[in-house]
């Protein structure tokens, strides 16, 4: 299934595509697409209906973040191997872990440039969402505790990121800095995770073209890390690195500005596109 939110922001409604890519409307069976709603008997239920049963939606939805209430964003740092090497770090022995604080925002949202911001960079990334908490998840049981896989543009603001004291944090989790979406597609139509394209444009010109088969942790092992360490919870949403082709990367650097455009999509996942504009106030 690719089941979504739509709407304004703060007033989001649940829906699913059909089978002809055409948005329906599943209010009326669900309150929202949330961590209630992720788990594998809530998606059986919803995988059982009728989506021409329901009102069908216009072509020019917004898309709100595929999920709601969301409350923590887990992202993994230099976990393609090329992409460690444009950013001239060592690869890693273990999964480098960051968090992103801002809220997870619609797929093609404006972001407007942070006030201040000199380095504003793209990264398109897997974004996993986890459907079934837990602590200790074996490696060999940690997919069946996805939900559902979705499209991520993990930006950053490198200044804010490198360049006042360390904790990445800091340049992650900027206002609009979070578009998860527009789809949640659930794990039965991704069976590998690990043999999906991504790409990535800015103002038509392609900057990033990878495939998760690079990751140097697949998806289960860092579920299976993460989970060591604290309990993953329904509603989580990992990021799971982006491949080479970020504006840091770049001999010059290339670094985003009021006007600019970005497309961005995986293979199975959709696409998004956001405008991105300047500060005001």
């Amino acid at each position: 299934m690719k089941l979504f939110r739509f709407g304004p922001r703060g007033a989001a409604k649940p829906g699913m595509l059909d089978a002809e890519g055409r948005g329906r409307d599943l209010s009326s069976v669900i309150p929202d697409l949330g961590p209630d709603q992720l788990s594998d008997e809530a998606l059986a239920r919803l995988a059982a209906l009728d989506p021409t049963m329901f009102p069908m939606l216009p072509d020019d939805v917004r898309y709100d973040a595929c999920i709601a209430d969301s409350q923590r964003f887990f992202c993994i740092g230099l976990n393609y191997s090329d992409h460690a090497a444009e950013a001239g770090m060592a690869i890693p022995d273990f999964p480098i872990l960051f968090t992103k604080v801002c809220e997870a925002t619609g797929a093609n949202d404006p972001v407007t440039i942070p006030k201040g911001s000199t380095k504003t960079d793209w990264e398109v990334e897997l974004g996993v969402i986890i459907g079934t908490g837990g602590a200790h998840i074996a490696l060999e049981d940690a997919l069946s505790h996805v939900a559902g896989y979705c499209v991520v543009n993990d930006l950053s603001e490198r200044a804010f990121q490198i360049e006042h004291g360390g904790q990445w944090v800091k340049g992650k989790s900027c206002e609009g800095f979070g578009p998860i979406g527009p789809y949640m597609v659930t794990r039965d139509e991704i069976p590998d995770p690990q043999k999906l394209d991504l790409w990535l444009d800015v103002n038509g010109e392609r900057m990033q073209t990878g495939n998760t088969e690079k990751m140097i942790f697949p998806v289960a092992e860092i579920i299976a890390h993460l989970s060591t360490f604290f309990p993953l919870r329904a509603g989580d949403v990992i990021t799971t690195g982006t491949p080479p082709g970020v504006g840091m990367g770049m001999s010059p650097p290339c670094y985003l500005k009021a006007g600019d455009e970005v497309r961005l999509g995986v293979e199975g996942l959709g696409e998004q596109v956001q405008q991105f504009v300047a500060f005001d106030g």
